[in-house]
């Protein structure tokens, strides 16, 4: 499927009236498992992709040519549209500007530029921003270094838990103002500030996260909510199953002994069926 496509995808769930959760993904076996659950989107955060390609925490040492490159891995092996945490653009407005054209030569479906001043000032424990008017800059500068119109920028805040809602309301306006496709939001604590919000703009939403209490789909989709994050588990799963696979190898344990299946006749089982869908062209969705 064509990378536009793909976005056109993303565009029709924002366009609609329900809210999806989309799969979190970070690799080409991660994307493809989500793509055969049936997954409308997947989801790179940035998080993961400073996990799972430099082994290191979210504390903005990622480089834009390291994302880029593990998007262009996840948009090879799979179809489904993917929408990835571009953090605070790798810089100024004019490294934006150079973050949306490689994300969007990746494949991505769409992207989220944020206005938390990355990295964090030295000396500085708490989060920060960046000045409203730099923020619209930078919405500004990823819009413009679009060049296929239908990939999504989102604009994003993280204000409530900073500086409160009324900044995040007055910042979430100004990015609307620019022509972002939607915003996206982290840190809203309750359903009041959520309706305030849904109430001050009119894009759709996208959510970052929420306490239990706003987790369903029907109510969230009523505030405008199109796409509710819900972490990155699969991520974190995958990389406990394999400690727990090597620490068990390390003591002792047979291969064959192994979640009662020998790792071999899995290895087998994976290369077989790899090969079966190559060969039939199921890989690279030619048969869908």
């Amino acid at each position: 499927m064509a990378f536009h496509q793909r976005r056109e995808k993303l565009r029709s769930i924002l366009n609609g009236r329900a809210c999806i959760r989309p799969g979190s993904v970070y690799d080409a076996t991660s994307i493809r498992i989500a793509e055969d659950l049936g997954f409308e989107l997947g989801m790179f955060g940035g998080s993961v992709a400073s996990l799972v390609v430099l082994g290191d925490p979210d504390i903005a040492l990622i480089t834009l040519t390291e994302l880029a490159e593990q998007m262009r891995r996840i948009s090879r092996a799979s179809t489904l549209p993917v929408l990835v945490d571009a953090d605070h653009g790798y810089g100024n407005a004019l490294n934006v500007r150079r973050t949306v054209q490689e994300l969007e030569a990746a494949g991505a479906a769409g992207l989220t530029i944020e206005d938390t001043l990355l990295p964090q000032a030295f000396g500085e424990a708490k989060t920060q921003l960046i000045p409203l008017e730099e923020g619209v800059g930078k919405m500004k500068a990823a819009l413009d270094g679009r060049g296929d119109a239908s990939l999504v920028v989102m604009g994003r805040t993280g204000a409530i838990s900073v500086s409160g809602l009324d900044d995040a309301i007055a910042r979430a306006k100004a990015y609307e103002a620019t022509g972002v496709d939607a915003l996206f939001f982290t840190g809203i604590r309750n359903r009041e500030e959520l309706e305030a919000i849904s109430a001050a703009t009119s894009l759709p939403i996208v959510l970052g996260g929420a306490p239990e209490e706003m987790t369903a789909l029907d109510y969230l989709a009523g505030q405008r909510v199109r796409i509710a994050l819900q972490g990155h588990a699969p991520f974190a799963a995958a990389t406990q199953a394999v400690y727990d696979t090597l620490m068990a190898l390390r003591e002792g344990t047979s291969p064959k002994n192994l979640n009662g299946l020998a790792s071999s006749e899995l290895t087998g089982r994976a290369m077989r069926e790899a090969e079966v869908k190559a060969r039939s062209g199921e890989f690279l969705g030619l048969k869908k």
